[in-house]
């Protein structure tokens, strides 16, 4: 989307335009649903995420600094959200742990086009066994090319532990997509 188009998307949406939501809804889903789904495993719990982002984002326009790039405060947005979502999820855990079973479950990519699109299975699979932490910041940096000063922002966390994150992230990648090509294992590590 043409940034100046993007620019008057917003200023319609600040002035409560419903239709002008509606189209950024619809340029920016598949990017968001994308992030959403290599962070949170259900399914049902990915549309709940979605659609607290979006009405998150409607909410909370106001506060959007229109000299700041809107991808990169909308990325920022998606992070606390799942962030939330964890939040609240330990807490529901915690309430019924003893009457729940929260095996963690195998993923299920229950939309293959959106998920694999710009990536493989494999690759897919390797960041799903990545902590949440490390996939935050895995996810930013290939998925978004943010730099690690820019995921710290996004992420409200010191550098160093940005890149900590991200090495041990690296690590275990490597750990795990061993037979992974050499210049795929090249292109991962160009930062």
């Amino acid at each position: 989307m043409q940034r100046e188009y993007m620019f008057q998307l917003l200023k319609q949406m600040k002035d409560g335009d419903q239709q002008a939501f509606r189209t950024m809804y619809d340029a920016t889903y598949q990017d968001v649903y994308r992030t959403v789904s290599f962070l949170v495993d259900h399914p049902q719990d990915r549309e709940d995420v979605m659609n607290e982002i979006y009405l998150q984002m409607w909410t909370s326009l106001a506060n959007y600094d229109t000299n700041r790039p809107f991808l990169f405060w909308l990325h920022g947005l998606v992070i606390r959200q799942v962030q939330r979502f964890r939040v609240k999820r330990w807490r529901r855990f915690r309430i019924f742990e003893r009457i729940r079973d929260f095996a963690r479950e195998e993923s299920h990519w229950d939309q293959p086009s959106v998920l694999m699109d710009g990536t493989n299975q494999l690759i897919s699979q390797a960041i799903q066994k990545l902590t949440d932490k490390q996939r935050a910041v895995i996810i930013l940096r290939f998925f978004h090319d943010y730099t690690l000063e820019e995921i710290a922002t996004i992420l409200d966390i010191p550098l160093g532990t940005v890149k900590s994150r991200y090495h041990a992230g690296i690590q275990a990648l490597r750990k795990n997509i061993w037979n992974l090509p050499p210049e795929r294992m090249e292109k991962i590590n160009d930062y």
